[in-house]
C-alpha cells in the first residue's frame, strides 16, 4: 500500500494488474518507439492507468444481471478495453467509444511535447528545477478536469486531463525522485498544501560531468529533489543538471550529460537504466489522479467523463414552428420508447441534448444525464407560432454539435430550409472534428401550408446545405410526409444500436443496376434502407455475398447496416522522426502537400476471435474519391504498431491522395479468422485540408474580467495561397485579430495573435468557442479551412474553492494560477498584419517548427 494512503481505496489486489514490458518510455506515443524500441510512451502510461481503474469500479459495481467480474481472472494479463468490456457489458459490446475518450486524452497528453504554447514551458514538464511552479499547474489542470467535467464539457475535461498527465509523468522521468532510491509516487505532488520538502536551491550544485551518452554515476551524493535545464531557456546555472540527449543544448555545457528517464536508447536518455523504475512510479502515480478523479466526480461523472459505455448520446434538434407538430410528437415517441427499451441495460443513453429552433431564433441547448428530466423538457416543446420559411436550423445544429459527445448521433426534425447556409461548411467541419453523424428527417409536402408561411417561390436546390452536411457527416437525409414521420423516426432507435455501414459494389447506387455487399459472419441484424420514388426492388444471396436491384425515378436512396463488435477508428498525424520527442504529431484532418500517416486503431478484436483460427486481421486500406462512385485514389498495405492485440494499423497516406484538397472515403480489407474476406468502412468521408490552420490558447483558463492572448498560424504545402482569415466567438466576446489577410507562396506560414476579453458577467464553469476560417480568394478558391478553440472559465480563485475531499485532511485542489507565458511579438509583414516566410517539417536546436490543427 503506497504512503499516505494515496491509493488505500483500491486495495493491494489492484497493484497486480500493472504489467510492464521487460523494457519499457515518456516518448510521447506509438510511434515514438520507431527512435527507441522497447520504450514506454505518454500513451501507454495513460491507457494503462485509465484500464487499471476501469476495471477497479467494474469490479466494485458488479454488472446487473451477469456474472461478477473476477480478480483473479486479470493478474497476469496484459489489461484490454475489449476484454473488460465483454466481461462487463456482455460479448460483443463495442468499446469503440471508450477507446476513443482514451485516445482524446492520450492525443492531448502527447500534444504537450508539440503545442508552441507547452512544448518549451519549463513549468510543464517539470524541467529546470520548476518544482514548484509544475505542482501548481498540475492541480490546476486536475481542477480544470474537474470543472468541465461537472459542466458536462467531457471534451474539455479530457483535453485538461491528458496536459495534467504528461506533467506529472514528467516528473518521475524529469526529477531524480527515482534516483533518491523513491519506488511509490511523491505523496504532496497532487496536492498543494504540504510543501515539497528538501529542494535542491540556487548554488546547490546537484551533478557532476559526463562526457558519455550513459550518465549512470552523474549525482553523486546527491540528496536533494532537482530536475535538469534543457535547451538554452532559462539558461542552466553552474553546477545544475542538463535534461539530456543530442537534441538538448544544455548538456554541451559543464557539467555535461543529464538525467532524464524518458526513453530506452542512450542517446535520448542519459539515466535509461532507471527508465523501467521511473515508469513503474509514473504508472502508480497515474493510477492515483485517475482514481482522485473518480472519487471526486463519482462513479458515474467519471464513467462519463472516460465514456465507459458500450450506449450513444440522445442528441435532437427540432423545428418548434406552427407546423411541426406531427414531427414533434414523433420525436417524443422515440425518446420515449428508447428510454423504456434501454433503462437500467447498457445501450441505456449516457446523456441526453435538446436544440429547439424557429424564425429568427434558436436554443437554448438543454443537456441531461437524467432521462426524466430530458422527457420532461421534451414533453414542454409545443409546435407553437411559426414564420416563413427558411429558419434557423443550423445555427441550432452547431450549438448542438458544441455539446454532444464525439461519436454521437444528432437528429435535425424539420420541414423548412436553413436561413443560415452561410454557416455550411463551419458546420461540415465541426462534424468532422466532432466525428457526429447527423441525420435530418425533414417533412417537405408542398401540399400543406397551414402553419408555414411562404412569402416568395422557394429554390428547388434549398435542401442543398443539409446534403452537404449529410455527406460529410456520414448521415442521411430523409424526405417523407407527416403520415409517414413516426415511422421513418424509427430510425433514431436504429442508429443508435451503434450500426457499421457496409461498403457498396459499385459505391455510387444507380437506379436498375445491380450493387453487391457483403456479410461476413461478424455481422448480425443487417438493415437495408431505401428511400425515395422507389417502384419495386429484388434483393438475392448467391454464395456469400448479397446483390440488389431496385427500379426508382429520380435518385433513391440506399444504406446497408448492421451491428458488429468489430470497427475502427481513425487518426491521422505527421512523424517527427528527430528532435527530442520523436512521435507522432496529431492532426485532424490531412494537409495538402504534407506528408501523413494514417493510424487506424481496431476495436472488438476479442469479440471477433475465431476460437479454432484466431483472430481476424485487416491487411490493407482502400482509398476512393468522393462523393461516392469517384476512382480509387491508392490501394494501401497496413502495417502493425506495437503487441498485435492493441489493434493498431499504420500506413502512410499516397502523394496523389496529398496532392489538392478534396475530401475521399476510407475502407479497410482483410480476412477474419477463418479465412473469409473481411470490409469495414469509416463511418465518415475524410478530407484533405488545403492549407494548415492552427489555433492555440494560454495553458491557463480564462476567468472573468481578463483578456487572453491566443496564437494563430497558417501555412501551405501545396503552392500559392490568398487567403482571408475570418474570426468568430461563441459566446458573443470581445475578440480582435491582428492577421486577417494572409498572401502564402509554396511552403509559408504566416503568424498572428488575437485577444480575447471575457466580460465580468461571464459565468465560471462556461466554455468559449473561437472559430478561424481561412478562405481563398481568386478563381476557384479551396473550399474553407477551420479551426476549433475551446476554453474554459474559471471563478477567481478565492469564489471557487473545491470542497474537501473524503480523504486525508489538507488534500485539497487549489484554484488555478494565472499562467500565461509571454508570447513572441508578430512581425508585420506582407501577410496581412502576420509574418510570412518558409515552412518545413523539422526542428532546429529541438525545437518543432511546423504546427498540427489544434483540435484537441
Amino acid at each position: 500500500m503506497l504512503p499516505g494512503g494515496a491509493l488505500s481505496h483500491l486495495g493491494p489486489s489492484i497493484l497486480l494488474l500493472l504489467q510492464l514490458p521487460p523494457t519499457s518510455a515518456f516518448f510521447p506515443n506509438v510511434w515514438s518507439l520507431l527512435a527507441a524500441p522497447g520504450s514506454v510512451t505518454h500513451q501507454d502510461l495513460t491507457e494503462e492507468a485509465a484500464l487499471n481503474v476501469t476495471l477497479q469500479l467494474f469490479l466494485d459495481r458488479p454488472p446487473p444481471g451477469r456474472p461478477r467480474l473476477r480478480l483473479e481472472d486479470y493478474r497476469g494479463r496484459t489489461l484490454l478495453a475489449d476484454d473488460i468490456f465483454a466481461a462487463y457489458f456482455g460479448p460483443g459490446s463495442p468499446s469503440r467509444r471508450f477507446r476513443a475518450a482514451l485516445g482524446e486524452v492520450s492525443r492531448a497528453n502527447a500534444a504537450q511535447d508539440f503545442l508552441p504554447a507547452s512544448r518549451n514551458n519549463p513549468d510543464l514538464h517539470f524541467d529546470a528545477e520548476r518544482l514548484v511552479q509544475g505542482r501548481t499547474l498540475l492541480v490546476g489542470a486536475l481542477r480544470e478536469t474537474l470543472v468541465a467535467a461537472r459542466a458536462f464539457e467531457y471534451t474539455l475535461a479530457r483535453q485538461r486531463l491528458g496536459a495534467a498527465l504528461h506533467a506529472l509523468q514528467d516528473f518521475y522521468s524529469h526529477s531524480n525522485w527515482v534516483e533518491l532510491g523513491e519506488r511509490q509516487p511523491h505523496p504532496h505532488l497532487l496536492w498543494p498544501r504540504p510543501e515539497l520538502w528538501s529542494l535542491a536551491q540556487e548554488g546547490d550544485p546537484t551533478c557532476s560531468d559526463c562526457e558519455e551518452l550513459s550518465c549512470p554515476g552523474n549525482m553523486p551524493d546527491v540528496t536533494l529533489l532537482t530536475s535538469g535545464y534543457f535547451g538554452v531557456h532559462p539558461p542552466k546555472p553552474r553546477g545544475k543538471c542538463s535534461h539530456g540527449g543530442h537534441f538538448d543544448q544544455s548538456s554541451s555545457q559543464p557539467p555535461r550529460g543529464g538525467i532524464n528517464k524518458d526513453s530506452t536508447s542512450p542517446s535520448f536518455s542519459p539515466h535509461h537504466k532507471l527508465h523501467l523504475q521511473a515508469v513503474e512510479v509514473a504508472l502508480l502515480a497515474s493510477i492515483e489522479a485517475f482514481s482522485l478523479l473518480r472519487s471526486r466526480l463519482g462513479d458515474r461523472g467519471f464513467s462519463r467523463l472516460l465514456d465507459i459505455t458500450p450506449a450513444s448520446t440522445l442528441s435532437f434538434v427540432l423545428d418548434t414552428t406552427g407546423s411541426m407538430g406531427e414531427e414533434i410528437n414523433a420525436a417524443k415517441i422515440q425518446a420515449r420508447r428508447i428510454a423504456e427499451q434501454r433503462q437500467g441495460s447498457p445501450m441505456e443513453p449516457g446523456f441526453y441534448v435538446l436544440v429547439p429552433f424557429h424564425d429568427p431564433g434558436f436554443g437554448p441547448v438543454f443537456t441531461t444525464s437524467d432521462p426524466d428530466r430530458f422527457w420532461q423538457r421534451l414533453n414542454e416543446i409545443q409546435a407553437l407560432g411559426g414564420g416563413d420559411e427558411p429558419e434557423m436550423s443550423l445555427s441550432a445544429l452547431e450549438l448542438a454539435l458544441l455539446h454532444t459527445p464525439p461519436l454521437s448521433d444528432i437528429f435535425v426534425f424539420t420541414d423548412a430550409s436553413p436561413k443560415d447556409a452561410f454557416l455550411t461548411s463551419r458546420v461540415e467541419s465541426l462534424t468532422r472534428e466532432r466525428r457526429c453523424r447527423v441525420t435530418f428527417l425533414v417533412t417537405e409536402d408542398p401540399a400543406r401550408v397551414q402553419g408555414r408561411v411562404r412569402r416568395e417561390v422557394l429554390s428547388p436546390l434549398r435542401f442543398e446545405p443539409y446534403e452537404a452536411i449529410a455527406l460529410a457527416s456520414g448521415g442521411e437525409v430523409i424526405f417523407t410526409k407527416d403520415q409517414h414521420i413516426r415511422d421513418v423516426a424509427a430510425i433514431v432507435g436504429e442508429s443508435m444500436a451503434g450500426l457499421v455501414t457496409l461498403p457498396l459494389e459499385p459505391p455510387a447506387f444507380v437506379p436498375g443496376e445491380t450493387c453487391v455487399f457483403t456479410v461476413d459472419r461478424l455481422l448480425r441484424r443487417v438493415t437495408v434502407r431505401m428511400h425515395g420514388d422507389i417502384s419495386s426492388f429484388w434483393i438475392r444471396s448467391p454464395a456469400g455475398s448479397w446483390e440488389m436491384r431496385i427500379a426508382a425515378e429520380g435518385s433513391p436512396r440506399l444504406r446497408v447496416q448492421a451491428q458488429t463488435p468489430l470497427d475502427f477508428l481513425v487518426h491521422f498525424g505527421v512523424p517527427v522522426e528527430d528532435g527530442p520527442h520523436p512521435g507522432l504529431y496529431p492532426l485532424t484532418q490531412p494537409v495538402a502537400g504534407l506528408r501523413t500517416q494514417l493510424l487506424v486503431e481496431v476495436t472488438g478484436l476479442a469479440s471477433s476471435r475465431d476460437p479454432e483460427h484466431g483472430q481476424p486481421h485487416f491487411s490493407h486500406v482502400v482509398l476512393r474519391g468522393a462523393p461516392s462512385g469517384a476512382p480509387r485514389l491508392g490501394r494501401v498495405p497496413l502495417e502493425p504498431v506495437g503487441p498485435p492485440e492493441r489493434g493498431l494499423l499504420a500506413a502512410t497516406l499516397p502523394p496523389i491522395l496529398l496532392s489538392t484538397a478534396g475530401s475521399f472515403f476510407l475502407e479497410l480489407a482483410g480476412r477474419d479468422g477463418g479465412g473469409r474476406g473481411l470490409r469495414r468502412t469509416a463511418p465518415q468521408p475524410c478530407t484533405v485540408a488545403p492549407v494548415l490552420l492552427e489555433l492555440g490558447g494560454p495553458p491557463a483558463s480564462l476567468t472573468p474580467g481578463s483578456k487572453a492572448p491566443l496564437s494563430l498560424r497558417v501555412a501551405s504545402f501545396s503552392g500559392p495561397q490568398d487567403l482571408d482569415l475570418r474570426t468568430s466567438v461563441n459566446p458573443s466576446f470581445s475578440l480582435t485579430s491582428n492577421l486577417s489577410r494572409a498572401q502564402l507562396g509554396l511552403n509559408e506560414s504566416a503568424w498572428g495573435r488575437l485577444w480575447l476579453e471575457v466580460p465580468d458577467s461571464a459565468a465560471p464553469g462556461s466554455v468559449v468557442t473561437v472559430t478561424v476560417t481561412a478562405v481563398g480568394q481568386g478563381a476557384g478558391p479551396a473550399p474553407p479551412t477551420h479551426a476549433f478553440l475551446r476554453l474554459l472559465v474559471l471563478a477567481p480563485a478565492s469564489q471557487d474553492q473545491l470542497e474537501s475531499p473524503a480523504r486525508p485532511a489538507g488534500r485539497v485542489l487549489p484554484p488555478v494560477a494565472s499562467t500565461v507565458p509571454a508570447s513572441a511579438p508578430v512581425t508585420r509583414g506582407r501577410a496581412g498584419g502576420g509574418a510570412a516566410s518558409p515552412s518545413w517539417w523539422g526542428t532546429i536546436a529541438g525545437v518543432l517548427f511546423l504546427l498540427g490543427c489544434s483540435s484537441w
